[in-house]
């Protein structure tokens, strides 16, 4: 009996049957790979840093700042975490200061390009939007017109992870 396909469950059976189909024939990872043959050059938190700013500056120049970006080894992917997006409160002096913070799961250093702008979207979107709303994902769509089709590209690039590793080598 295969294991049920976790990162997918919540799309149609159809979908499902095509990536078991893959999965089965043992050439899902040859399907990322055909989709996204190279990894993003985004390989440490000062170059993460610049990517998200950038595509801050592009789309939320008026959104509160960021003061910390950095990927992150305790993030892990099973909680349903990919990034995370916090608000961090403390106080100085006499006055309470918050910062919000963005967090990347490590296991994405090695992502394709594609997927890690994804997930840097939606935590962005954050700022503006706390919760998972119609709102929210309309500002995921304004930035990344592919968002919906990203999302589930790397929901099948988490089932290749964790069953057969990384596709880049």
């Amino acid at each position: 009996m295969t294991p049920p396909l976790k990162y997918i469950s919540a799309y149609s059976p159809a979908l499902q049957q095509q990536v078991q189909q893959l999965i089965d024939q043992d050439r899902l990872g040859e399907f990322l790979l055909e989709r996204y043959p190279t990894p993003h050059p985004v390989v440490n938190d000062k170059a993460l840093r610049a990517y998200v700013m950038a595509l801050k500056d592009r789309y939320l120049k008026k959104s509160d700042p960021l003061s910390k970006i950095v990927y992150d080894p305790k993030i892990h992917v099973v909680n349903n975490a990919l990034g995370l997006h916090s608000y961090v409160s403390r106080v100085q002096g006499g006055k309470l200061k918050s910062k919000n913070e963005i967090r990347i799961g490590v296991v994405f250093k090695k992502a394709p390009e594609a997927l890690l702008n994804m997930i840097c979207v939606h935590e962005l979107a954050h700022l503006k939007e706390k919760d998972h709303n119609k709102n929210f994902y309309q500002l995921c769509l304004h930035m990344q017109p592919d968002y919906y089709q990203l999302e589930f590209d790397m929901r099948v690039y988490l089932t290749q992870l964790e069953l057969n590793g990384a596709i880049y080598r």
